[in-house]
């Protein structure tokens, strides 16, 4: 098992190190800051000291390095929009961001797992045909196309919710409701199949024929067996929330890191920039060295 989670760990460090790489280099494709900073009638000595103040007047291999030297020290350097340290100003919209999608993820895997399982027992049922179709449909659809859709008929339409914020209770609901749809899609119909093929395994013919109920061959019996399928996409998917929630966060003016990337990218504020990215990351890998863990848990022939 430590093997293991050193492997992973390496190999998440490495990962990392690329995207460092990548995203500083790309980052800077994007423009001069002080062209967006400055007042356009700027002279070009102003335009000089505000590079110098902000390192950007070294050539972009030197740059590099003196970020790694301050990255391996702690410091990400500070935002050139809030002059603040850039970490913080992550940190902070990322509590927004994490809060999103562990509310929405806990909500998903819940009402994925019991719908799915159900459908699987009562397979070729009405209930069955209407979950797979909605499953089908939820998996299918664009966020942006429901986010959008959502807006005008509850916010525009019937004035239910609010159409961007997070001040009240309120103003969460369209946000946690539109990224709950695609994922609970694919889950049910992974909880649908990994269920199917284990309730037609030998042990619950077994369970059957001593005159277990129901409820304890679905919910003790056959979902234990069944998770492993389940978990892999479950941690795909709550990845994705925590990575692919831009342009959810972006339409509705939530103040998450996804709509911290966008607004820092446009305004060419670097360090922002590769602190979101990083953080996200890191988050992303502890995940998926989490769901390696849970395997382990479900399947003791997975740690050796």
């Amino acid at each position: 098992m430590q093997r293991m989670i050193g492997k992973r760990a390496i190999s998440s460090l490495i990962s990392l190190f690329g995207l460092i790489v990548l995203v500083f280099f790309l980052s800077r494709l994007t423009g001069d800051p002080s062209a967006l900073f400055l007042p356009v009638d700027a002279s070009e000595e102003m335009r000089q000291n505000f590079r110098e103040l902000h390192g950007l007047n070294d050539p972009v291999l030197v740059q590099f390095g003196h970020y790694l030297g301050d990255l391996v020290r702690g410091d990400f350097g500070d935002s050139l929009r809030k002059a603040r340290p850039a970490l913080d100003v992550v940190l902070e919209a990322f509590v927004w961001t994490l809060q999103l999608a562990v509310i929405t993820m806990t909500l998903v895997t819940v009402a994925a797992i019991v719908v799915g399982s159900v459908a699987a027992f009562k397979v070729g049922t009405k209930f069955d045909r209407v979950a797979s179709l909605l499953s089908l449909i939820g998996a299918s659809a664009p966020d942006f196309w429901i986010a959008i859709v959502a807006i005008v008929l509850f916010s525009v339409n019937l004035g239910w919710v609010p159409t961007s914020g997070t001040g009240s209770v309120w103003h969460w609901i369209l946000p946690i409701a539109v990224l709950f749809i695609r994922p609970f899609g694919l889950i049910l119909q992974v909880v649908r199949g990994s269920m199917l093929t284990a309730l037609g395994s030998p042990y619950v013919k077994t369970a059957r024929a001593k005159g277990v109920k129901n409820r304890p061959i679905i919910f003790v019996h056959t979902l234990r067996n069944a998770m492993l399928p389940v978990i892999t996409v479950i941690g795909d998917q709550a990845a994705a929330l925590l990575n692919g929630a831009v342009v959810v966060e972006t339409i509705f003016g939530f103040p998450g890191v996804g709509k911290l990337m966008i607004d820092s990218i446009l305004q060419r504020d670097f360090n922002v920039i590769l602190a979101a990215i990083m953080v996200t990351a890191l988050a992303i890998f502890l995940m998926n060295l989490l769901i390696d863990l849970a395997y382990a848990l479900l399947d003791p022939r997975i740690r050796t």
